[in-house]
């Protein structure tokens, strides 16, 4: 057992597909996979002579990230992901890495996905709400892209702006984020998809009348659905989420959260 596992931290290969993510995510992309693992891989894959990846060119030496060329031989044919899957594979031989990071919005890619699970590797992929349910399935943890990076709704004191300029702008976000809350949880108590999922989570892991741990809690929601991200919906905890969502009986121990479903 390699030395860093041991250690509880866990050795990740990102491999970007640029034809399918965006450039405008990848700093919070980062900070999103640093909450899983330390990234010793990071690869990215496209025709680096197309125009259509000239904002990638500039993310590359900032964020250490190599480049793979493959060009585009055949029409119609996406080399790209032949590449992606063929190098996915040789890291995976290596045995020196504990998970990967799939990067695209594309279901070719889930054959690879299931593949590296079967050898006993975490799988987590990051794409844009139109990915197919299929890669999303195969994943262990997906991630909707368009929640990385989502400001927080209160403004930032600009340069001269006076400070009672600002607490006017402050408090028109607060009763904006107030409603919005509101609109929210009357979503919520309408998803019958999200209520479902709730039950069958707590349903799986809980015994007759018994308090559970939120974090196991979380982690079956994620079992249950590997795109499940209290972030979907607002907000940016899952215990504001659980609370919000008024199912539950909530109460704080020293060290934990413990729920329970309500009567």
């Amino acid at each position: 057992m390699r030395a860093d596992s041991q250690s509880g931290i866990h050795r990740l290969a990102i491999l970007i597909d640029a034809d399918n993510a965006s450039a405008d995510i990848i700093e919070s992309l980062f900070k999103e996979v640093a909450k899983y693992g330390t990234a010793h891989v990071r690869r990215i894959y496209g025709d680096w002579t197309s125009h259509r990846l000239t904002k990638w060119k500039d993310k590359l030496n900032q964020f250490a990230i190599q480049p793979i060329q493959q060009f585009g031989y055949t029409t119609g044919k996406n080399a790209t992901d032949s590449a992606l899957i063929i190098d996915a594979m040789d890291l995976l031989y290596t045995q020196n890495f504990d998970g990967f990071c799939i990067v695209s919005s594309d279901s070719d890619f889930t054959r690879l996905a299931s593949r590296i699970r079967e050898s006993g590797l975490v799988v987590y992929g990051f794409g844009e709400r139109k990915t197919p349910e299929s890669f999303i399935k195969a994943c262990d943890r997906f991630v909707y892209t368009e929640i990385l990076g989502q400001p927080d709704g209160v403004p930032i004191l600009e340069a001269g702006e006076s400070s009672a300029a600002s607490s006017k702008n402050v408090a028109a976000a607060i009763a904006q984020a107030s409603t919005t809350k509101d609109a929210d949880r009357q979503k919520l108590m309408s998803n019958k998809k999200l209520l479902t999922l709730f039950k069958d989570a707590f349903d799986a892991i809980s015994e007759e009348d018994d308090w559970v741990n939120l974090g196991q809690f979380g982690s079956q929601l994620n079992k249950l659905s590997p795109s499940f991200d209290s972030r979907n919906y607002n907000y940016k905890k899952l215990s504001d989420l659980v609370q919000a969502i008024g199912l539950f009986e909530i109460t704080k121990q020293s060290k934990s959260i413990q729920i329970k479903l309500k009567p």
